[in-house]
């Protein structure tokens, strides 16, 4: 026997107060087995907050207690506010009561916390008998025509929305007398649709320079309005609206170079920049009878389009991506009739499709073909399976992300979903079939100029755990650099005579016949070495990965917040120690990508830095240094002169960009059956 306990959440009365401004900004969790069933909405600035929330959960044995826990909404940590409990056996069966819970916190010395109030009702969830199943049957047939022919037109609308027929390339150079400019950090958002992108910030300036470029979408039956708002961030981190304009993207011309100086509104100043309307093809939703490359004439003519001898026309269409979404099965039940409503959405880069839902399913099939332009090699297709949920925000069922290099062209694959973080599994397979054709010179002149940004990441958040994380990772570098630096004194210092000889002896020959075409013929060298190593299985490409620990740590920030109920919450502080987080981590990325370059993490990136260095031998062996020196001192005096918008850039910097850090790799890695319970065994037994 099992049962529905049914809550209405009505309010909260005198609650304490957590927040600097003397309010708080309450929710509440309802918890059982330390598994939250129920999240409230967030009342801000408020401490008698009224929520009017009713809900149901199933309930499986009475002898457990629901856990009320009530929390203050903060940028960093959230603050706990105190906690109640419900005996579920103390309820009477099919009737409602109005109960007031007093929060409490045993590490608080503040005596009154407040109450909840909330209506409760206890009934018994009946199971269907043979005649009301018989009954539910053929009332499931009836339905199923008129069911499908609704899903059918849901997913052919949703597929004309999702279509973009083209490109918007903007680059925004700079602000021309901008007001109050020389008292604000400024910058700038961009919004087209549904489609949002913030600049980075400029320092304090009425003529502020930005100098960079995206990319956003655009559809040719609804082509809207650009909406700019200029914005100004003071020392205390409180953003002002400077100005706005707007420009119609109707009215541009398409395939030209539009430079537009864009007044904002009240002759608040101006904004310079260029805008180029690109049609685009290669993006389409449709199904498996109708696939694209399943045309063996259709297939070769794609092959044509990206082989090596048309390398050059269109150099910014790198290649063409299929996906074939296929099924999945054994998903999370998400919803309380033991079932979900599962929909999947595919993204690469800022590229966003998505499939129809198939309601009430666990074992879901859409077999649904979808085609993407790539413009950057060295993206990773994510596929995310979410619950459809009516109104309210999808809930996140498993995620999987797949660097386009590593696809296995023509092959269906069962992946493992992961869980949010990619970092361990969740529950359920999902069943894809992907092809991927692309042109390697495209691709490899692409390398080199600056990664794509994501329109949609989330705001940095600090957490314990990513922040010791990333001390770990620079202090693995570190020790690697400094053993390094150990072993060269030790030479010094013969601490080994024999080992001290020969270093001698190589030191001097090195340097009396050193030329500098050797530099780039070492590192090949290396490259030959690692390369060696790994075919030969004496080392893995995938090194000290397994016990990188990379999942978040909400319920350990849940546990402090309800062991410390009263901090002192510094704006600066907190700017401070996210900004530490974000530079550990960039250290980190830069030394791990290094790294991941020389031992063939990605073959195509490490083939394509050996041929960069095979050029430079010769290049280095057969032109003098001067020359060389001079070429590039001319083309960086003159590039502004033959250019005025050129956008700086560091072509080593980008190239590493694409190399994954240790922790992509992680996320990159394809889960294998049983990983995760393997995983678990480790854990245990380190325990």
């Amino acid at each position: 026997m099992s049962y529905l306990l049914t809550i209405h959440l009505k309010e909260g009365r005198n609650l304490v107060i957590r927040d600097r401004s003397g309010t708080s900004d309450p929710y509440v969790k309802f918890k059982l087995n330390k598994k939250t069933l129920y999240k409230s909405k967030v009342i801000y600035k408020n401490l008698n907050p009224v929520w009017d929330e009713k809900f149901v959960l199933p309930i499986q044995n009475l002898e457990q207690k629901l856990h009320i826990k009530v929390y203050d909404r903060d940028l960093t940590t959230d603050d706990f506010m105190g906690s109640s409990f419900l005996d579920l056996q103390e309820l009477e069966l099919n009737k409602s009561s109005e109960k007031v819970f007093r929060l409490e916190d045993p590490n608080s010395l503040e005596q009154d916390m407040g109450v909840i109030v909330a209506d409760i009702s206890l009934s018994i969830r009946l199971r269907d008998s043979k005649n009301n199943q018989r009954w539910s049957s053929r009332k499931r047939i009836g339905m199923s025509k008129t069911t499908s022919m609704q899903s059918l037109q849901l997913s052919e609308s949703l597929r004309k929305n999702q279509l973009w027929n083209g490109s918007v390339n903007i680059t925004l150079l700079e602000g021309i007398n901008l007001p109050d400019g020389c008292a604000f950090d400024t910058f700038v958002r961009f919004k087209l649709g549904d489609q949002k992108y913030r600049s980075k910030t400029s320092c304090k300036s009425t003529n502020p320079q930005w100098r960079e470029r995206f990319d956003f979408h655009y559809f040719s039956d609804k082509m809207g309005v650009l909406d700019i708002e200029v914005w100004g961030k003071d020392s205390r981190k409180h953003d002002d609206l400077l100005g706005l304009c707007k420009v119609d993207m109707a009215g541009l011309p398409i395939e030209q170079i539009n430079r537009l100086e864009v007044p904002l509104e009240n002759n608040q100043g101006s904004i310079h920049l260029l805008i180029v309307l690109t049609p685009c093809s290669g993006v389409s939703i449709s199904d498996l009878c109708v696939c694209p490359l399943a045309d063996p004439g259709e297939r070769e003519q794609m092959r044509q389009k990206y082989c090596l001898k048309n390398s050059f026309q269109n150099v910014k269409d790198i290649g063409f991506l299929q996906v074939k979404v296929l099924k999945a099965e054994d998903l999370l039940a998400a919803d309380f009739s033991g079932k979900s409503d599962p929909f999947c959405v595919l993204e690469v880069g800022n590229d966003r499709l998505q499939t129809h839902t198939v309601y009430k399913n666990l074992n879901p099939e859409w077999n649904k073909v979808f085609t993407f332009p790539i413009k950057d090699l060295h993206d990773a297709l994510e596929v995310t399976v979410f619950d459809e949920d009516g109104d309210k925000p999808p809930d996140f069922l498993g995620k999987v992300m797949i660097p386009l290099l590593s696809v296995r062209n023509g092959h269906q694959v069962a992946y493992l979903l992961k869980n949010k973080d990619l970092s361990s599994a969740s529950k359920g397979v999902i069943h894809l079939e992907v092809d991927f054709i692309f042109n390697p010179v495209r691709a490899s002149i692409r390398t080199f100029n600056p990664k794509e940004k994501r329109f949609m990441e989330d705001n940095p958040k600090f957490s314990k755990k990513i922040l010791s994380r990333n001390v770990y990772r620079v202090k693995k570098i570190t020790m690697a650099i400094w053993n390094t630096m150990r072993f060269i004194k030790s030479c010094f210092q013969w601490e080994s005579a024999k080992r001290s000889l020969i270093a001698f002896l190589i030191f001097v020959v090195t340097l009396w016949n050193l030329e500098l075409y050797m530099i780039p013929l070492f590192l090949l060298l290396l490259f030959a070495y690692n390369f060696t190593m790994i075919t030969t299985g004496k080392v893995s490409a995938q090194d000290n990965l397994e016990g990188m620990d990379i999942g978040e740590d909400d319920d350990d920030d849940e546990k402090e917040s309800e062991r410390k109920s009263i901090r002192d919450r510094i704006q600066m502080v907190q700017d401070i120690v996210i900004t530490v987080q974000n530079i550990l981590e960039e250290i980190a990325c830069f030394g791990e990508r290094i790294k991941n370059t020389f031992n063939w993490s990605v073959p195509f990136l490490s083939l394509l830095a050996c041929s960069i260095l095979l050029v430079a031998t010769v290049v280095f062996y057969f032109i003098p240094l001067r020359y060389i020196i001079l070429i590039w001192g001319v083309n960086k005096f003159t590039k502004k002169l033959r250019n005025p918008y050129a956008i700086e850039n560091n072509e080593f910097l980008d190239f590493l960009s694409r190399v994954p850090s240790d922790v992509q790799k992680v996320q990159y890695a394809e889960l294998k059956p049983n990983s995760n319970q393997g995983a678990l065994r480790k854990k245990r037994s380190g325990l």
